[in-house]
C-alpha cells in the first residue's frame, strides 16, 4: 500500500531542510512538488521548491475539479495561493511511498483527499525564540527582507498550529529540530519503520 510521509511544522522549523534531506536518506520516497501564486525567493528553482505559477492557472485548475488542496494567505503584500494539484505526481497503487511538505490545514485536506491512512505525519518542533531568531537570520539575507511578512507568519503559526488543532489531525507525534542529525535520525526510522 503507498503511503505519502507529511513535513509540516511552523516557520523556520527546519522542515524544509528535513524533507531534502529525507529525499537525500531515503530515495525510495518520490518527491511531490506543490504549486504557489508567491513570487520566487532568492535562490528558489521553479518545479523544485514549487512551480511557481499564477492565480489564473490556480482558477484553471479549480474549474477541472483537480486541486486536492488549496490555502490562500493574505500577505502583506497581497494574496499568495498554496496548493497540491492532482497531475499525475501520486499514485498510492502498490507500494509507493511519498513525500510531501505543507501546513496543518494542507495535511488535513490532503488526509481528506487520499484517506487517514494514507498519510503519515512528520510534524517538526522548534522552541519558539530559536525559531523567530532562525526566520530573522533567513530574511536578512534575502535582497529584499521582508519583515513584516515574517512577523505575520510567526503569529499566524502560532493559532494554525494550536495543540487543539494538531490533536484534531491525530498528530500526538513530534520531532525535536534542535540538533538537526539527531532529529534526522529520529524521522528515518519513524518512516523506515512505516515502509517496510
Amino acid at each position: 500500500m503507498g503511503k505519502i510521509f507529511y513535513v509540516m511544522g511552523k516557520s523556520a522549523s527546519g522542515k524544509d531542510t528535513v524533507y531534502k534531506r529525507l529525499l537525500k536518506r531515503l530515495p525510495r520516497l518520490k518527491k511531490v512538488v506543490l504549486y504557489t501564486t508567491r513570487p520566487i525567493r532568492d535562490g528558489e528553482k521553479d518545479g523544485v521548491e514549487y512551480y511557481f505559477t499564477t492565480s489564473d492557472k490556480l482558477e484553471e485548475f479549480r474549474r477541472e475539479h483537480r486541486l486536492i488542496e488549496e490555502r490562500t494567505y493574505e500577505t502583506v503584500y497581497g494574496p499568495w495561493s498554496y496548493f497540491t494539484v492532482d497531475d499525475g505526481q501520486i499514485n498510492l497503487v502498490g507500494n509507493n511511498g511519498y513525500l510531501m511538505i505543507g501546513t496543518l490545514e494542507s495535511y488535513e485536506r490532503t488526509r481528506a483527499y487520499f484517506g487517514e491512512d494514507k498519510l503519515f505525519p512528520i510534524y517538526i518542533e522548534v522552541e519558539d525564540g530559536d525559531r523567530l531568531l532562525r526566520a530573522i537570520k533567513r530574511e536578512k539575507g534575502q535582497k529584499t527582507p521582508k519583515y513584516k511578512e515574517l512577523c505575520r507568519r510567526f503569529l499566524a503559526d502560532e493559532e494554525d498550529f494550536k495543540e487543539e488543532n494538531l490533536l484534531r489531525c491525530g498528530i500526538h507525534k513530534r520531532f525535536c529540530n534542535q540538533e538537526l542529525e539527531s532529529c534526522m535520525d529520529e524521522i528515518v526510522k519513524a518512516v523506515t519503520a512505516e515502509i517496510e
